[in-house]
């Protein structure tokens, strides 16, 4: 009589320690994704000491040290092609960090981040899979109420920044996969850190002239810590608790805790139009992310043998299955 007891005892735990990792990785990309816009929106203000292209080579220069210094990579640990890979990732992780920066600069942070979150969503939504033509539609429709072309609210500019880190995102994730499916623990990020710092700082340069000292050097630091470093961390242990499907639709989510982060800190509230319009492309995401982007080999039709699944990649873009992604 005892015996057939076991399984059931034995399962009983599992199922129950799943649910709660489920529940704590829930829990840690929502303080990711929260952290990031707060520390988006705490940027702002540094715009009028530092510019916008100092406050963002700054914040990247301070990570890309911090890294470097707790990580230490080795260039033994690198193939040729991955260690330009992992170059390659810090000049787009540069463009990501600064276009969105010079976005944020002329655009509500709600209305930036929407337009950023294009990027991910379009490698969901051209990746492999079917049936999620009906999503492209709702974010074009999210698009158009965001922008709002009939009134002319919108400062092209800032559109097309948040559109160039878009693309930059999109790249982002792309070449993530590829790092984090050759390169082990944190060295690919130890390298392409310190490589948008070098970017960002360069583009920079002119203009932050005699506006750098060690006050607003330090608060940039501070930053730093806030977003991206702890954002990554955290992302990193909520990939270990979530499937990277679930791990997608809670990241569908950001754009409307950016909107949330901008009313509460930078007291910039929305209309109706652009609040729907993040409501369109959030349901969008869910959807795309939901509608099966590269799904996971649960049932193959015909199992010869085993595979192995690629390493999930910490940090924003590990979000997508459809590249790899999700940080």
């Amino acid at each position: 009589m005892s015996t057939t007891s076991h399984p059931a005892s034995a399962s009983a735990p599992s199922v129950a320690g799943r649910r709660r990792a489920a529940r704590t990785g829930t829990l840690m990309g929502v303080a990711s994704m929260s952290t990031v816009q707060l520390g988006s929106a705490l940027t702002v203000p540094m715009f009028a000491r530092l510019g916008v292209l100092g406050t963002a080579g700054m914040r990247l220069a301070w990570a890309g040290i911090v890294l470097l210094v707790l990580v230490r990579p080795r260039r033994r640990d690198f193939e040729g092609r991955d260690f330009t890979a992992c170059v390659g990732l810090g000049v787009v992780t540069a463009g990501l960090m600064v276009f969105f920066a010079l976005a944020i600069s002329r655009l509500p942070l709600g209305t930036a981040s929407a337009l950023e979150f294009l990027g991910p969503l379009a490698v969901s939504l051209f990746g492999p899979g079917h049936g999620r033509r009906v999503w492209t539609v709702a974010a074009g429709l999210g698009v158009v109420l965001l922008t709002e072309p009939w009134h002319g609210g919108v400062d092209p500019v800032g559109l097309a920044f948040a559109l160039a880190a878009a693309c930059c995102w999109a790249a982002y994730i792309l070449l993530t996969q590829h790092v984090g499916d050759r390169v082990t623990g944190l060295s690919g990020l130890a390298v392409s850190m310190p490589v948008a710092a070098v970017v960002a700082l360069l583009v920079a340069a002119p203009t932050l002239g005699g506006r750098l000292s060690w006050g607003p050097a330090l608060i940039m630091l501070g930053l730093a810590v806030l977003s991206p470093l702890v954002p990554f961390a955290l992302e990193f242990q909520a990939l270990r608790r979530l499937t990277a499907s679930s791990f997608g639709t809670l990241m569908s989510l950001e754009p409307a805790i950016a909107l949330a982060i901008g009313i509460l800190v930078l007291q910039q509230t929305p209309g109706a139009g652009p609040a729907l319009g993040v409501a369109l492309v959030v349901t969008a995401g869910v959807g795309a992310t939901r509608s099966g982007a590269r799904p996971e080999p649960v049932q193959p039709p015909h199992p010869a043998a085993p595979e192995t699944a690629a390493p999930s990649v910490p940090g924003k873009p590990s979000a997508w299955e459809a590249a790899d992604c999700a940080a």
